[in-house]
């Protein structure tokens, strides 16, 4: 995509994303009346049911010869890679001043794509699944319905490339800069070695032209995600059966607690990452991946400076950092205060410092107090 286009997406964009889900939570209920007025030009089918019964849909398009497969919400609670899936099928049907990228991933690709893999902790708003089993660390003992389910669609689709889409949280910041990680890569590693693989090298030549693309539109907040291998997590292991599998963490954007700024770079990275892989003539501009700085974690959503707390029945005056974390209340997702540092904070970066010195601690109503 050169320069103009990036115009052309940004206004297509502002008219054609999916806005009949929003915010945080996003449920089999939220996505069911999109999955079924999609088009004919999509293929839907149940691929299962999740524990607790809810349906798995796997939707397909694209004629072409390269396979790709991609999934969203393994973990329940993180919903904005399903927004920009959804996003995404809206430019399938309508891409307008942008028909012809359109016509070449669908032309030179076969698309698969798993939405919503794990509805039952999206209702509970975690990460695991009914049964408390982390999908993302079930793909060696498939002791889940929902592993089992994504891995019976690898082995029978067998994809060239893989998308696995994750959130995480705002504390991760893109190291040597105050910038929050508003999106993060990773190319999993394959084994303990971190071998840099001929796998490994086309999954970071995809990352190298996503980075390069998003730059224009979110410079200095790109990371890049730690490739220590974790032997039962579903990136690793997929990338070792030969599937070149790219994370991508959706993160925080100033302001964009409801991720629907971060959703829109997300649609962006999958439909570049899609455009770039049916039409790269090689994936071998790897080395670039190593220069995405890495993800760090000194990014907080408020810091209090000399805040006078409470420790051993007396009085301590301290900088206190607080994440926002999410909880379910009759039904509601609620968002908190939660205190993630104490101590000297003059290192850690916010977009809300906030003087303490003159205010109650318990008048803050932080889940620690």
């Amino acid at each position: 995509m050169n320069l103009l286009d990036t115009h052309i997406l940004e206004n297509w964009y502002q008219t054609n994303f999916e806005s009949q889900i929003k915010g945080r939570r996003i449920l089999f209920n939220d996505i069911e009346p999109l999955i079924k007025k999609l088009s004919n030009k999509f293929k839907k089918e149940i691929l299962g049911y999740s524990e607790n019964n809810i349906p798995i849909y796997k939707i397909s398009i694209g004629t072409g010869s390269i396979k790709i497969l991609s999934w969203s919400q393994m973990h329940g609670n993180e919903s904005t890679g399903t927004k920009a899936l959804f996003d995404l099928f809206n430019f399938f049907e309508n891409s307008g001043d942008l028909e012809s990228i359109k016509d070449q991933i669908l032309k030179q690709c076969m698309l698969q794509f798993i939405v919503l893999l794990n509805p039952d902790g999206a209702i509970k708003f975690t990460r695991e699944n009914a049964n408390n089993i982390d999908l993302n660390r079930d793909a060696v003992d498939r002791k889940a319905i929902e592993s089992n389910l994504l891995r019976n669609t690898l082995e029978i689709f067998n994809p060239k490339f893989c998308f696995n889409l994750h959130d995480q949280r705002t504390i991760f910041n893109v190291a040597g800069t105050k910038n929050p990680a508003t999106l993060s890569f990773l190319a999993p590693s394959e084994d303990l070695e971190r071998t840099i693989t001929n796998g490994r090298i086309e999954t970071m030549s995809v990352i190298v032209a996503m980075n390069n693309f998003l730059q224009q539109f979110i410079p200095n907040q790109i990371g890049r995600y730690t490739d220590e291998f974790y032997p039962t997590a579903t990136g690793d292991n997929f990338q070792k059966l030969g599937h070149n599998t790219i994370l991508i963490e959706a993160g925080h954007f100033k302001g964009d607690y409801s991720r629907e700024i971060t959703r829109k770079y997300n649609f962006y990275a999958l439909l570049n990452g899609l455009y770039f892989i049916a039409t790269a003539n090689d994936f071998k501009n790897f080395k670039p991946y190593f220069k995405i700085p890495n993800n760090d974690k000194m990014f907080l959503d408020i810091i209090y400076k000399n805040l006078k707390i409470p420790k051993n029945n007396s009085q301590i005056t301290t900088d206190v950092g607080i994440q926002y974390k999410f909880k379910i209340e009759n039904d509601k997702l609620i968002m908190y205060k939660s205190i993630e540092k104490e101590g000297d904070l003059s290192e850690y970066f916010t977009f809300n410092m906030i003087n303490g010195e003159k205010l109650n601690y318990y008048d803050l109503k932080l889940s620690n107090s």
